[in-house]
């Protein structure tokens, strides 16, 4: 969008910013409600944020793109914390750091699958691919709400001390 850097960092502030907010309001939350429920939901904003975005206007302003930012990282937060508490209390806690490690594992993973597939995104649409991974993005956030809300029906993902 023919941003500097220092704008471009500013308009992406505002995903970590609500992620530092919702995720202690997900964290209280997931004694109350199934990790499950808390996952899916975030998983289904984060989606729709990225939606939100692919439907940019073509000179969007500041504000149109930090707001759909935020609601990226408000669904990100809520998907977040209750994912990691359910992973780190699911076993005995002498395991807590293998656990830990394997969370670690997965995250860098994660990384690692979703840069090689923006890289081969790019290489392949070119200019078109920023929408192009906004929307593969947004398609991978909803079959992973699927994915997480298919947990609650077999019972993993319960609050912790139910």
């Amino acid at each position: 969008m023919h941003r500097s850097a220092v704008a471009t960092g500013l308009l992406v502030t505002p995903w970590p910013l609500l992620v530092a907010v919702a995720a202690p309001v997900a964290g209280r939350l997931s004694s109350r409600f199934p990790a499950a429920v808390l996952g899916s939901l975030g998983l289904l904003v984060l989606a729709i944020g990225l939606m939100l975005l692919v439907m940019l206007p073509d000179a969007p302003t500041d504000w149109n793109v930090a707001w759909r930012m935020g609601v990226c990282g408000v669904g990100f937060g809520f998907y977040q914390t209750p994912n990691n508490l359910t992973l780190m209390t699911a076993g005995p806690p002498q395991r807590n750091g293998a656990a830990s490690g394997m969370v670690a594992v997965a995250r860098t993973l994660g990384w690692s699958l979703g840069t090689a597939l923006v890289a081969l995104i790019f290489g392949q649409r070119g200019s078109a691919g920023s929408m192009t991974c906004l929307e593969v993005a947004a398609v991978i956030a909803l079959i992973g709400a699927v994915i997480s809300v298919s947990r609650g029906a077999t019972g993993a993902g319960a609050p912790v001390g139910a």
